[in-house]
């Protein structure tokens, strides 16, 4: 019997050092949110820790990297879409779409252009380079704006662009490697997008049809297991790529919005399918990123510093603020919204795992992934600390913070009940309202105050102070109208909304008398 290259003896070894990555992934999330630092930087680090000049584990199989590298992406994208509400994106559906098609191909082109000019890379190659950097990141993004509340529009423009603009770029950059290594010759620019239009038409059908007949499935034979029913719920939308995949269009925008469609049903279980998707989020994200790390070679990431810089500078500089201008252009967002969207186009897994892309189809471009590698490690670097003090100083925060909070210990769903956590920013006029003034709709209410790190009830006659977190507990239908409430009052004050219903009741008078 042949012996297999994997056996048991191999498997303790593997297993121990697995759990103590994974141990150590866990324990660095609190060292990412102190530093503002997206955490896959510290999972990079931990895979070249491991690889031929940490450990000694030696890894180089592109294949393999792409492989796995895919099959984690539609996880994480799985549990984007799972988690996103679409009350948050629907406003910015419009220019999100924009950005993950205008912008990318003003992107791709202004990249190609100074990859081409001045590393002196052919055109071919140039806009691979460019294909390749034009997708943004949604972990990166809001791993480090934790602590910062943006607008509801900018947070929902960001993440439904990240969620949109994934597939685009892997067909754009599979088309121009499998162009590049053709023997019959380049596709002509309308054949180049046309297929690609119709491989993302596609996925969007495909990923849309298997999210509706999935909740209608899933509502049948829903059990009394939580755990089963989030596992069933992660197997439709991996489903929807798979399928999609199969039919040679986009499996990624597919297996989104097939989630997407499904986290937004109100299905049964759904904080426990919330809080599946985000660990399985997490653990793609943490196999990603360290596995990339153990691809990478620091002797050629060396070598790739100064294309890197200049690379990076001009997309930074240059790409990414034309892109956001052009596309954003019939939308009319404030100029300091697209500023902070300019800065904010953080870049994460999906170059690094692109730029094997050109490698499989034959093409030597060994040295692209170095320079990707070392471009998002330095963008991230620079970028990431800043955010926080360029929202500031753009002043496109928000004044308090509102977050939804998974329960576990009471069955909210059965009760058609939700949470809301506002923060009191240091400009918010929620200071000074007492609790029965901000009137909040029926079905909703301010049961806890954490003020000083210290909990009470709070009665209606309690004044609201900076820097108060307030637990709302109010009902699946009224929770939007509850935030809506809370976001008036602290942007007009305790008579927010007041002067607005005594006008309407006041009768008019006939313009003829």
């Amino acid at each position: 019997m042949a012996e297999s290259g994997f056996t048991v003896a191999d498997l303790n070894p593997a297993l121990l050092i697995g759990s103590l990555v994974l141990i150590a992934a866990a324990a660095a999330v609190r060292l990412s949110v102190r530093s503002g630092m997206p955490s896959l930087i510290i999972y990079l680090v931990f895979g070249m820790l491991l690889g031929e000049s940490g450990l000694g584990i030696r890894f180089d199989d592109e294949l393999l990297t792409q492989a796995l590298g895919y099959a984690a992406l539609a996880l994480i994208l799985i549990e984007g879409g799972l988690t996103t509400r679409w009350s948050t994106i629907k406003g910015s559906v419009g220019p999100a779409v924009s950005l993950a098609t205008v912008g990318i191909v003003v992107s791709v082109l202004v990249v190609a252009a100074a990859a081409h000019l001045l590393l002196g890379v052919g055109w071919e190659i140039a806009l691979i380079i460019g294909a390749v950097l034009a997708s943004t990141d949604s972990a990166a993004v809001f791993s480090v704006l934790r602590t910062v509340s943006l607008p509801k529009r900018l947070s929902g423009l960001l993440e439904a662009e990240s969620g949109f603009n994934d597939a685009p770029v892997v067909i754009l950059v599979v088309a121009f490697a499998a162009n590049a290594a053709s023997p019959d010759g380049p596709l002509s620019v309308v054949e180049l997008a046309l297929g690609t239009a119709l491989q993302l038409l596609g996925g969007v059908a495909l990923g849309l049809a298997v999210g509706w007949v999935g909740v209608r499935v899933l509502r049948r034979i829903a059990s009394t297991s939580s755990g089963l029913f989030a596992i069933a719920v992660f197997a439709v939308a991996v489903f929807a790529y798979a399928a999609a995949a199969s039919l040679s269009v986009s499996g990624f925008i597919a297996c989104y919005l097939a989630a997407l469609v499904m986290g937004n049903a109100g299905l049964p279980h759904q904080q426990s399918v919330g809080a599946f998707g985000t660990a399985v989020g997490w653990l793609a994200q943490i196999g990603l990123f360290v596995l990339l790390g153990l691809l990478a070679s620091p002797a050629n990431l060396l070598e790739q510093i100064v294309p890197a810089v200049v690379v990076g500078g001009v997309l930074l500089l240059l790409a990414r603020p034309l892109s956001v201008v052009l596309s954003v252009l019939p939308f009319r967002l404030p100029w300091r919204e697209q500023a902070f969207l300019s800065w904010a186009g953080l870049r994460g897994a999906v170059p690094i795992v692109v730029a094997t892309v050109p490698i499989t189809y034959g093409l030597a471009t060994e040295w692209m992934f170095d320079l990707v590698f070392v471009l998002v490690v330095a963008l991230t670097l620079i970028q990431a600390p800043t955010l926080p003090w360029v929202a500031r100083r753009l002043k496109v925060t928000e004044s308090y913070q509102s977050l939804s909070l998974a329960v576990e210990l009471v069955p909210l769903e059965e009760m058609d009940a939700d949470l809301l956590l506002v923060t009191v920013g240091p400009g918010s006029r929620i200071a000074g309202v007492e609790v029965g003034e901000l009137r909040l709709p029926a079905g909703s209410n301010v049961t806890l105050i954490i003020r000083a790190k210290a909990g009470f009830v709070p009665t209606p006659a309690t004044s609201i102070m900076r820097g108060d977190e307030l637990l709302i507990v109010t009902t699946t239908r009224a929770r939007d109208a509850a935030e809506r409430r809370v976001r008036m009052v602290s942007e007009e004050g305790r008579l927010a909304g007041w002067a607005a219903r005594r006008w309407q009741r006041r009768p008019r008078r006939d313009p003829h008398e």
